[in-house]
């Protein structure tokens, strides 16, 4: 039960982190592509702001408690702040990246879960990593070709 705790506080650091840096690039883009990235962007952190609620629930369910400081996001996510204001294109490469540490905080989570034969829980994870290969399909197409 520990394990699946501990997975899923890394998947909800990864998570929110993602979706931090996201609504970041989303205030900050700029360039001829301003309101293709912007639109985009909106989309996209909204998606994942919907997710950490249920990400944090199920921690919850798991009679755990769910992190919510700064601080303890920071200890355990594996995405890195981004303190620049990066090019558009460079904003979706960098964002591609870290959508590939979300999946693989996602997948250890569902290891776990699957492991510990809570199927609903799995089945939720199993989701979250379909949404994020999606992301990750159009995060790579806005840098394909060039």
């Amino acid at each position: 039960m520990k394990d699946v705790v501990e997975t899923l506080k890394v998947a909800l650091a990864d998570t929110f982190a993602f979706y931090l840096k996201t609504h970041n690039y989303h205030w900050n883009v700029e360039g001829p592509d301003f309101a293709q990235y912007h639109t985009f962007l909106d989309g996209l952190y909204n998606e994942v702001w919907e997710a950490t609620d249920a990400i944090a629930e199920h921690i919850r369910a798991q009679d755990a408690y769910a992190p919510g400081s700064f601080i303890r996001f920071k200890e355990l996510t594996t995405i890195e702040d981004e303190l620049k204001i990066p090019t558009g294109l460079n904003m979706m490469a960098k964002l591609e990246s870290d959508n590939m540490k979300v999946i693989a905080s996602l997948t250890s989570a569902y290891e776990a879960a699957n492991a510990a034969n809570q199927i609903g829980l799995s089945n939720f994870l199993q989701d979250r990593v379909d949404i994020h290969t999606k992301h990750g399909w159009q995060l790579r197409s806005f840098n394909k070709g060039r």
